[in-house]
């Protein structure tokens, strides 16, 4: 009988050992840096800027207005990425969050002006 009751208390420690074995857990993924960040908001600006471009060209050959019109719509568009550029390369090329956000600003009124 004793027998038996150190094979229970044994059976009881190892199933409890074994219930303390802990999965591995997957390692977290890895966070971009900030430069990789900064880069990621210059290149949506310059994605918005190209869209913006399309849609001029696409308002220009639909007849919306002269091609003189569409040019200035371009010549704005190109300043704002002149811009974007310039302050890109004051931080080692990418933007920050306030520098995207004003941007943001300067290409909501143009695209009120292509007509949204």
């Amino acid at each position: 009988m004793p027998r038996s009751i150190r094979a229970l208390a044994a059976c009881a420690l190892l199933s409890s050992v074994a219930a303390c074995v802990v999965a591995p857990q997957p390692a977290p993924a890895p966070r971009p840096s900030p430069q990789q960040i900064a880069d990621q908001r210059l290149r949506q600006v310059d994605g918005r800027i190209d869209n913006l471009g399309r849609r001029i060209d696409n308002r220009v050959n639909q007849g919306y207005y002269p091609p003189p019109q569409g040019g200035a719509l371009h010549h704005r568009l190109d300043v704002i990425r002149q811009e974007a550029h310039d302050m890109a390369a004051q931080h080692g090329g990418g933007l920050s969050s306030e520098e995207q956000r004003v941007l943001n600003q300067e290409l909501d009124n143009a695209a009120h002006a292509i007509g949204e």
